[in-house]
């Protein structure tokens, strides 16, 4: 892997945290959602920012 500045680092982690409240924003709302369309649209949601999360985890390691 390539050194990574700071600020990559400090950018990388504000990615990190968004995609991580925006998964567990998704998953409650699913878990509300009756319409079953409605619901696998949130699932589906929650599901990419927990993707993009994981990519993301990939360059600090």
């Amino acid at each position: 892997m390539a050194n990574i500045s700071e600020l990559e680092l400090q950018n990388i982690r504000h990615l990190m945290g968004g995609y991580d409240t925006t998964h567990c924003k998704l998953k409650e709302y699913a878990s509300e959602a009756t319409d079953p369309q409605v619901k696998q649209f949130f699932e589906k949601g929650a599901q990419s920012a927990m993707d993009n999360k994981n990519t993301l985890m990939k360059f600090l390691q």
